[in-house]
């Protein structure tokens, strides 16, 4: 039988606490590889939400009409965290808060401590900078994603028509949400109708005019009434699509006054009735309509607010904007003809133009006697501006409606005709003639042959309409004499200065002036000046030469 030995209880001790020794050392070298495997190269247990964050397709570009690139997709790094290759919860949080000030060191410690997660987003889009920051402190457990996001490189430029899209590159606004689909597919730019250069200069009198008038808001439209495409479309406050992340849900950038919004638009309303009134028959060029004398309607009294005296015609109806001529039209017209009308002009629906949140009309419950009158010069009813700036293109299309796009695509829009072509040239003419001679004299550029109408109405107000504030807007249609194109000016609450008053003929009117003689020369209308008067000089001056004296 052979000896057994035995260790003696010291040498077992020994050797047991050599064996424990090894374990935790191995431990603690898989423990330091693991972190460092993952601070290089992220979480293996990404693996299980790897699919979840496959590279996505390059979302597409958006330019205008002429290529220049208003919105496009760059490289942005996003932090994120393993918590269970973390350490010392804390110590992290506590770190990275050395990089970014704002971070809440609690929460993200206590997200971090959670062991039963594989990934916690940290934050989105790191600059270089800031990657490089959190790469040199060294800690645990921590990685980058490559990600894309969306950046608009001409700011505010066109941003409410753009819109802007998410973190996760999805559409939240304006194109960027109507047409999320199409973008998110990568492939092609989407090509807009927008010329930068008109929407430039749109943008920048609606910034002239919040400055000189002290507007709550503004809205503007360029529309080529021959096809329908939008050459420009602004609203003010303007918004920057970059930062639009940044905005409180309240804030009044966010609101596209332009295509989101409804108003009641006054006057511009009147040249609509008298073309209806003109082409079913219902009067005639040459009637006269006694305005001496205010209407009462269903105990409503209607008058002018420059009253004209003795009988006008349709023409001087328009020129002088007056309500008591436009309401004695309407009521030859008749409610039902008159709803005829501004239905096919798609006044009673939402324009079908291609941005998320075209607003809808807000029209009378019934159009009774007094709102068939009211209506008739623009109250009661309320509209968005590319609404009305769609219906207004009649005048200078010969009488057909083609509907506004903002999409290049190539395709045919409809077009439907909604008064004849003489009538159309006939109240092209009346329009004109309030340029020359009405309300609308503000409003003339030397050499570009104006033709529109002012229009200014009370703002509702709970219980009624205010008595201090105005919404006052200029339609416009030019060159008179072969019209291609229409601007149309909304301004909220124009205030009262010294030298002029509030109403749109010494504000919206004097805009869409200045609008008009920046851009013409873009479009490529030719000039035409009016016949010398051999005493005053120059019949009409530039709309800048008269801007200091309004």
């Amino acid at each position: 039988m052979s000896d057994v030995v035995l260790a003696s209880p010291a040498e077992g001790a020994s050797l047991r606490t050599k064996l424990v020794s090894m374990s935790l050392c191995l431990v603690f070298g898989i423990i330091a590889v693991k972190a460092g495997m993952v601070a290089i190269n992220g979480p293996e247990g990404e693996a299980g939400v790897a699919r979840a964050f496959e590279q996505p397709v390059q979302r597409a570009d958006i330019v205008d009409r002429d290529g220049e690139l208003l919105a496009t997709s760059v490289a942005v790094y996003s932090l994120f965290a393993d918590p269970r290759a973390i350490w010392d919860p804390a110590d992290v949080a506590t770190g990275l808060a050395k990089v970014f000030p704002d971070l809440d060191v609690d929460e993200l410690t206590a997200d971090l401590g959670n062991r039963d997660r594989a990934f916690v987003w940290v934050r989105r889009g790191l600059t270089p900078r800031q990657r490089q920051a959190v790469y040199e402190l060294g800690l645990e457990g921590l990685g980058f994603r490559e990600e894309s996001r969306r950046a608009y490189p001409r700011g505010t430029l066109a941003g409410h028509v753009l819109g802007y899209a998410g973190t996760d590159g999805q559409g939240l606004a304006g194109v960027e949400y109507a047409r999320d689909g199409d973008l998110a597919n990568g492939g092609d730019p989407l090509k807009l109708t927008i010329d930068s250069n008109v929407q430039f200069a749109l943008e920048a009198e609606l910034s002239a005019a919040a400055g000189e008038y002290d507007i709550e808001g503004g809205a503007g439209v360029v529309l080529n009434a021959r096809n329908g495409e939008v050459l420009a479309l602004a609203s003010w406050p303007p918004i920057d699509p970059n930062r639009a992340h940044e905005l409180s849900m309240d804030d009044p950038a966010r609101l596209n006054r332009a295509s989101g919004a409804v108003f009641e638009l006054g006057s511009v309303f009147k040249p609509l009735t008298v073309a209806a009134g003109l082409d079913t028959g219902a009067i005639r060029p040459s009637d006269q309509f006694d305005v001496r004398e205010p209407l009462v309607i269903a105990g409503r009294m209607i008058d002018d607010t420059h009253p004209i005296g003795g009988h006008a015609t349709p023409t001087k109806i328009v020129a002088e904007s007056s309500n008591i001529g436009t309401v004695k039209i309407a009521v030859m017209l008749g409610a039902r003809r008159q709803q005829e009308m501004l239905a096919n002009l798609g006044l009673f629906e939402r324009s079908p133009i291609e941005l998320a949140g075209s607003a809808a009309p807000i029209l009378p419950q019934q159009f009774d006697e007094i709102h068939a009158a009211t209506v008739s010069y623009g109250h009661g009813i309320a509209v968005s501006p590319i609404a009305f700036a769609s219906a207004f293109s009649i005048f200078a299309n010969g009488g057909e409606l083609v509907e506004p796009t903002i999409i290049m695509d190539g395709k045919r829009r409809r077009t439907r005709r909604v008064i004849s072509a003489p009538t159309a040239a006939l109240v092209t003419a009346m329009l004109r003639d309030a340029v020359l001679s009405g309300t609308g004299e503000h409003a003339e550029v030397a050499g570009y042959r104006v033709a529109g109408k002012t229009g200014t109405a009370e703002k509702p107000v709970a219980g009624g309409y205010s008595d201090e504030a105005n919404m006052a807007s200029f339609a416009a249609i030019f060159p008179a004499d072969s019209p291609d194109y229409v601007v149309l000016i909304v301004l909220d609450d124009p205030k009262e200065g010294a030298s002029r008053g509030r109403t749109a003929a010494w504000n919206a009117a004097p805009t869409a002036g200045r609008v008009i003689e920046r851009i013409a020369p873009m479009l490529g209308v030719e000039p035409k000046f009016e016949q010398l008067d051999p005493v005053e000089g120059p019949m009409v001056r530039s709309v800048s030469e008269r801007r200091s004296s309004l």
